[in-house]
């Protein structure tokens, strides 16, 4: 279906591929995985031909249709979400925004002025005209299935209908991934479809990915996401492209053992290279010897050296401990909080005990962010009490967080301005723990990524680490490696944990208790995420299995 024939690609002066091959075939469902900067956007852009490789060739067979869906959305505004979503199927939208503008006119009171009658009768015959065309088209079955899709994905009825460009660049990345998955293309390319999107969201995309019959390539800085769908692993690895069939699990076992044995065979052939030349050094200056020496050398000459598997960079980060806190590390006492006329929380009690980790669950917009802000003091109670306990020191990670950095400084700069007490070797460690090495630490944060951006702000937090973290969303943006960090670096943290994520590896992992929040109140669960979804039977509140 798609084949990529010696493929060779240089962006400036980094060598992205060598001789590269690959085969993409009907109804595989493929993880596309590397290190950050390997080339994973750069290969999708050359199969949709947006770029062309140095040398080889990348052959899409004849007649196949391909959604590419990209983090770089461009401008969308001036009609609604629906009406986007459509666009992406070709004709369909065109005629159902006219059928929509001739909908208007007629319902216009202007126009049941008598004197007006021939111009309505127009309107009308035209709009027959129209509506046979939109029929033809199966124009309403794909509205239907376009709201199917955006309801999938979190959307309300009114933000279906609402102008496009009120939305926030999250939410208009959901309608770009709509429009892809509505058109159904024979070849899927997604470029992180998870980032930006809730726990309910990314299951049901799961479920809709999985049922999908045609080709997909796709990465995900989300392990469980690639790992329950994927049948097939490319990696892109020192400009080559490897092959692994089976799920991420696989691959990664498969990868290891890989390396494993690779090692061993490097070991036994430098063992028997140094017998070798330890042999020639003893008997090179003996006349007897001089055949057997000879013969030697030249079969040294002739061994195909096998290299030592390469070293994946991996990064460790350890906390510094932090101090202890009281038993008792936060109380909520009849909190009343609402938004205008919704209320979000009527009478809440809820308390948190020195090394609970709490996992907040909840549909969208069930309050999950208010809890984390009002625990932090980052808004008020309309009534009732937030307590801290005694010798509670907080830190407290949110998307906002992020805006608060100070462009002109750059990364260094930033920690050194937060920590002027820590040694320049020790700050710059610390950068490299978190993915800032060698002249990434002086990047000045206006240009930073959200991704960068999310890491220095939780490098400033865990250095000097609280005792209590009040993390929302803490993984948004992380690639596998920070993230695989984090997680390792947060299960050997001693203190206190309430936090939200949509990331199902990081929640079983690090959660002992579940705080349950629904439109009749709150549900509390001892054990963590995984007993929780035992427990209740579905991975997210609001959507059974």
């Amino acid at each position: 279906m798609i084949r990529l024939d010696n493929v060779s690609k240089q962006n400036g002066h980094q060598i992205l591929y060598i001789e590269a091959s690959a085969a993409l075939n009907r109804g595989e469902k493929v993880g596309l995985v590397g290190p950050n900067g390997s080339g994973k956007t750069t290969l999708f852009r050359m199969i949709t031909g947006q770029e062309a490789p140095d040398e080889g060739q990348v052959a899409v067979d004849r007649g196949v249709t391909i959604g590419y869906f990209s983090q770089d959305v461009g401008e969308m505004s001036g009609r609604s979400a629906v009406a986007e979503v459509m666009d992406g199927v070709g004709p369909v939208s065109e005629v159902g925004a006219e059928l929509k503008e001739l909908e208007a006119a007629m319902a216009d009171p202007d126009l049941a002025d008598p004197a007006r009658a021939d111009e309505m009768e127009k309107i009308i015959e035209r709009y027959g005209e129209v509506q046979h065309r939109f029929q033809e088209l199966d124009g309403y079955a794909l509205e239907g299935r376009a709201r199917e899709v955006l309801a999938g994905l979190s959307f309300s009825q009114e933000m279906m209908d609402g102008d496009v460009g009120a939305l926030s660049g999250g939410w208009k990345m959901r309608v770009a991934l709509a429009r892809i998955l509505l058109m159904r293309p024979d070849a899927m390319l997604l470029d992180e479809p998870s980032n930006h999107l809730d726990l309910e969201s990314l299951i049901w995309l799961e479920g809709f990915l999985k049922g999908y019959d045609g080709m997909l390539l796709m990465t995900s800085h989300d392990r469980e996401f690639m790992n329950r769908i994927v049948n097939k692993i490319v990696e892109i690895d020192g400009g080559a492209l490897t092959t692994y069939s089976g799920d991420y699990e696989f691959y990664e076992q498969q990868r290891a053992q890989n390396e494993k044995q690779q090692q061993a065979q490097f070991e036994r052939q430098q063992a028997m290279l140094a017998k070798e030349i330890k042999f020639i050094e003893r008997f090179k200056a003996r006349a007897s010897h001089a055949a057997q020496v000879q013969s030697r050398v030249k079969k040294l000459d002739k061994i195909e050296r096998v290299e030592p598997p390469k070293r994946r960079q991996t990064v460790t980060f350890e906390f510094q401990p932090a101090p202890r806190s009281g038993e008792d590390v936060v109380s909520l006492k009849s909190v009343h909080k609402g938004y205008g006329n919704r209320r979000i929380y009527d009478g809440l009690d809820f308390s948190v005990r020195r090394r609970e980790r709490w996992c907040v669950m909840g549909i969208n917009g069930a309050g999950k962010s208010t809890l984390l802000k009002l625990v932090a003091g980052a808004t008020e109670p309309d009534n009732g009490t937030v307590s801290m306990g005694a010798s509670v020191k907080m830190g407290y990670f949110a998307q906002h967080a992020m805006d608060l950095l100070d462009g002109e400084h750059t990364v260094f700069e930033s920690l050194e301005y937060s920590f002027p007490q820590a040694g320049q070797g020790t700050l710059r460690a610390l950068a490299g723990c978190f993915g800032f090495s060698g002249d990434d630490v002086e990047k000045k944060c206006r240009v930073l990524s959200g991704g960068e951006k999310a890491r220095l702000v939780m490098a400033k937090m865990l250095f000097d680490p609280p005792n209590f973290l009040v993390l929302d969303e803490p993984t948004n943006h992380l690639d596998m490696a920070t993230k695989e960090m984090l997680i390792n670096a947060l299960s050997q943290y001693e203190g206190t944990m309430l936090f939200v994520s949509h990331d199902r590896h990081f929640l079983a992992a690090l959660s002992n208790r579940v705080l349950e929040v629904t439109p009749e109140g709150i549900n509390q669960y001892g054990g963590g995420y995984t007993e929780y979804v035992e427990r209740t039977g579905y991975e997210a509140p609001g959507l059974d299995h």
